[in-house]
């Protein structure tokens, strides 16, 4: 995968190249356009200065004169008719002027070898330090006849190296100002797509378009952000579903009481009859009471405000506590309770593990019928502890199992059509088993009963123990 400081990277080198390649070749373009005309008119006049003082001024000496011409940075390259060449300064590096040139300057003609230099690409022929990238001009003095060539020397023409310089710097610059803003905007694009994808998922729209294709951190933000949007849409429709489905469940029984009451309050009953309305009002009630204490229970785990309070107690006791406090219930219905609970200390919040167990049970109870059994067992492994509730009961659709701990999702029509319950029981076991960083499992086989399995971690740590 390209990543994207990889991506800046290559995007920055690319702009340096590009942006130099294209400030050299207009630099040259303006050297061949402007500079190199005009630096050929200007070394030409100088020449023609030099060649009229040199010719009008009978007593001067010569030698001295040019020499003197060369030390104030020209290179000067003195040709007279037996083609005898003498330099003048240490500024031309090759003497490459030919035989044709040389006689035409000695005829009396003007040669601008400057002007004429061939074009190059990436270079500027005119710091070319070579007799043939000169001017040459005639001179006649004291009946002889001179070609003399000369040209700026190169370590001397500052002027004209930092005009060149700043002309190239400041394309380079205005170049990749350029080019980064247009690469500025291939990297704000998708940023700029994650913006109205926010504003679309505020607006409750979850079908995002977004950049995935990308092989960069922008893609995987991409695809994460689609699955974000996708968790975010299944949260609202549970969040709808659960609330559509608690005004259901409440619905139900205030129904129910409402109904009852006015019975009781407009038409002659017997007791019996008061008595058996009643009763119904006042289980309602209980059910509305418990529904309303487990919403409270996993709003506190939800909002992360239930705080463990973990300590050792004796597992068995405390379920066969439970067992005894409902004993009326599965007494009712002829059940026999088995339990096979070695002696074992476990470590955890006992009043919130106290509602695990009451749960299952409770559970257990509903949806096993008569004269059946229901089993406890537990076990201590070197890691964890091992807790296991089975039942007898009808037992629960494979395609049912793996929803059984959503928030009031019931099988009960599956089950038992008689049997009431909030759906919220399950989902506040698995919460607490969670919270205690443990696990729960279930088996159900159609006819032959449920197992549901608690794994509980032996947190050293917490217990005090050391390896």
């Amino acid at each position: 995968m390209r990543s994207l400081y990889g991506r800046f990277v290559i995007i920055s080198a690319v702009i340096m190249v590009i942006s130099s390649i294209v400030a050299f070749l207009l630099t040259n373009i303006y050297y061949h356009v402007y500079l190199k005309p005009y630096n050929s008119e200007k070394i030409l006049n100088y020449a023609l200065y030099i060649e009229h003082l040199y010719e009008e001024d009978s007593e001067l000496n010569k030698e001295t004169y040019l020499q003197s011409i060369s030390n104030l940075g020209f290179a000067i390259y003195m040709v007279d008719e037996k083609k005898q060449g003498k330099r003048y300064g240490e500024g031309f590096k090759k003497i490459n002027i030919s035989d044709e040139a040389i006689d035409s300057v000695l005829n009396g003609n003007v040669y601008n070898g400057i002007e004429n230099y061939p074009n190059r690409l990436f270079s500027t022929g005119f710091f070319d330090n070579t007799v043939a990238n000169s001017i040459g001009i005639p001179i006649h003095t004291n009946g002889q006849h001179f070609a003399l060539f000369i040209r700026p020397d190169i370590q001397q023409q500052f002027g004209e190296l930092r005009i060149f310089y700043a002309v190239l710097l400041g394309l380079i610059i205005v170049i990749s100002l350029i080019c980064i803003a247009v690469a500025t905007r291939f990297v704000v694009r998708p940023i700029q797509k994650f913006t109205q994808a926010t504003q679309e998922i505020t607006s409750g729209k979850y079908d995002l378009v977004l950049p995935e294709y990308r092989k960069d951190e922008i893609g995987v933000l991409a695809k994460n952000f689609r699955k974000m949007a996708k968790r975010l849409q299944k949260s609202e429709q549970t969040r709808q579903e659960f609330v559509s489905n608690v005004s259901h469940e409440f619905q139900s029984p205030l129904s129910s009481i409402q109904g009852f009451s006015k019975t009781v309050k407009t038409e002659e009953l017997t007791e019996l009859e008061k008595h058996r309305y009643l009763s119904i009002i006042e289980s309602e009630s209980q059910r509305m009471s418990n529904m309303c204490k487990q919403l409270l229970t996993l709003a506190s785990i939800d909002q992360e405000e239930l705080t463990l309070r973990k300590e050792f107690f004796n597992l068995g006791k405390q379920i066969r506590s439970i067992v005894f406090m409902s004993e009326w219930e599965w007494q009712e219905k002829d059940l026999a309770i088995e339990m096979v609970i070695p002696y074992i200390e476990i470590y955890g919040d006992k009043n919130l593990l106290y509602q695990v167990w009451t749960n299952i049970f409770t559970n257990s109870i509903k949806f096993t019928e008569s004269g059946k059994s229901i089993l406890f067992e537990a076990e201590e492994n070197e890691l964890e502890w091992r807790i296991a509730i089975t039942d007898r009961g009808c037992g629960i659709p494979k395609e049912e199992i793996k929803r059984i701990f959503d928030r009031l999702y019931k099988v009960d029509s599956a089950r038992n059509r008689n049997i009431k319950g909030s759906g919220l029981g399950l989902s506040i076991v698995k919460e607490i088993i969670e919270l205690h960083e443990g696990a729960i499992t279930v088996e159900s086989e159609i006819g032959r009963g449920t197992t549901f399995t608690i794994y509980l971690p032996k947190n050293r740590e917490g217990m005090g123990l050391d390896d």
